[in-house]
């Protein structure tokens, strides 16, 4: 699946982002929209409730400048707005809901010739020893709704990348393009075909919408999280976001086919879903993955993670070709907006010209750059479903915060390098807002 090539015309994109405004954003917002002459109704965002402080306003304005009803909408392609998919756009993670009902429905691959390591090129030798002792190869999937040991391990090994026993699972890999335990999931699938991976997806997804909130579910001896929900407000968004013109995707960490099933509910097709990739062969998914800039097919060395999500964006959503996808583009090929929740979503998000919506979920990096809110872009939100009560300790951006290539902690550094310092938690949430499915 190809996504279309496209670039976001220069119009539409606010060419002084990034350069401080600070403090004065929201009133130039409402003074440029106010006096700014229309070409048409604009649509408006309609759930109110779970919006906190003006974001829904900024939101609103943003709207109203850059959709196809505002004048600061281009001629050429509609403006890009990409979300994140898991607790950004709803409540829990797919992928966690794909694994855990492959788990407990036995629908997990015998590694070949039962080497796990041709599973993750990151696998560690004491991972691969436990997966072997506790998956013995007995057949063509491993019976792991009835071998709870083997079970135990695999989740052991995706949800906390150790094994069992404590070790480390993964090791090897650049922590800006690629988090393995996500990769793992996708490359689980080994075997199947997209069309099989979807319905798996699809079967996680009712069992996950239907449950009652709070819901957990038995995988192996342990209990996991068993629900899912839609956010209402991003469901929202995004309507609204498309019927203004502006041409909407999701980025996600997860199997890109698991994304597909999920993303149609919010009307965002496969063509706008982005996810991690198989390499496939004899129409059946392997344990390789797609690349993206310098990493090839197989190389199974960058995902949507981080910096990898800039990369894929910046290939499959505005048309760079190699290298130069993995570099930060000039303002009139970026995004007008994205949202997140995550140091996953840092790269994207600073990438954005016109607003950036960070959902609060206590992650260093992305809550130390939203909150020193440099250019005045960023609105950070509580979770709508069950959000984060306040973080009892400031963030540790001036020496924590940031994760370093090689797993290393370090200073948050804004753009100019200067470290930001640390911040305290305002934005926090002590409601539990109900949502749909």
């Amino acid at each position: 699946m190809n996504l279309k090539r496209r670039c976001t015309a220069a119009a539409a994109v606010l060419a002084v982002a990034g350069t401080g405004l600070i403090g004065v954003q929201a009133t130039a917002e409402a003074t440029q929209d106010s006096s700014r002459p229309k070409t048409g109704k604009c649509p408006t965002l309609t759930v109110s409730k779970g919006w906190y402080g003006d974001n829904r306003a900024r939101l609103q304005r943003m709207v109203d400048r850059y959709g196809s009803c505002g004048d600061g909408h281009g001629h050429g392609a509609g403006p890009v707005a990409v979300f994140d998919w898991d607790n950004t756009v709803i409540k829990n993670d797919i992928g966690d809901a794909t694994m855990f009902w492959l788990l407990r429905n036995g629908k997990i691959r015998t590694p070949e010739s039962g080497d796990w390591h041709t599973t993750s090129r990151y696998l560690t030798h004491p991972a691969a020893k436990a997966l072997a002792k506790a998956c013995p190869a007995t057949g063509t999937t491993l019976p792991t709704h009835r071998n709870t040991a083997c079970a135990d391990e695999i989740l052991a090994v995706y949800s906390e990348g150790t094994t069992t026993s404590g070790k480390a699972a993964f090791a090897g890999f650049d922590h800006r393009r690629m988090e393995p335990q996500y990769a793992w999931l996708a490359q689980l699938t080994r075997g199947w075909s997209t069309r099989q991976v979807k319905q798996f997806a699809a079967a996680a997804r009712k069992e996950n919408l239907a449950a009652p909130i709070g819901t957990e579910q038995r995988v192996g001896t342990g209990k996991v999280t068993g629900w899912v929900r839609y956010y209402d407000q991003q469901r929202d968004l995004i309507r609204t976001l498309k019927k203004a013109g502006f041409d909407v995707y999701v980025v996600s960490a997860s199997p890109e086919p698991v994304a597909e099933v999920w993303g149609r509910s919010v009307g965002v097709d496969a063509g706008h879903t982005l996810g991690i990739r198989n390499v496939t062969a004899h129409g059946k998914h392997t344990a390789h993955l797609k690349g993206c800039g310098t990493v090839k097919d197989g190389d199974d060395s960058m995902i949507t993670y981080i910096d990898g999500k800039r990369c894929w964006i910046n290939k499959e959503i505005l048309g760079v070709r190699g290298a130069a996808a993995e570099k930060v583009q000039p303002a009139a090929k970026r995004q007008v907006f994205a949202a997140g929740d995550s140091d996953t979503d840092v790269s994207f998000l600073r990438d954005a010209t016109g607003l950036r919506l960070v959902l609060n979920r206590n992650k260093n990096e992305v809550m130390c750059r939203a909150y020193d809110n440099g250019d005045g872009r960023w609105l950070v939100n509580p979770m709508f479903i069950e959000p984060k009560g306040k973080k009892a300790d400031p963030y540790p951006c001036a020496s924590t915060g940031y994760t370093e290539r090689d797993g290393g902690e370090g200073p948050v550094r804004r753009t100019d390098g200067s470290v930001i310092p640390d911040q305290r938690d305002t934005v926090h949430g002590t409601a539990t807002p109900s949502s749909t499915s």
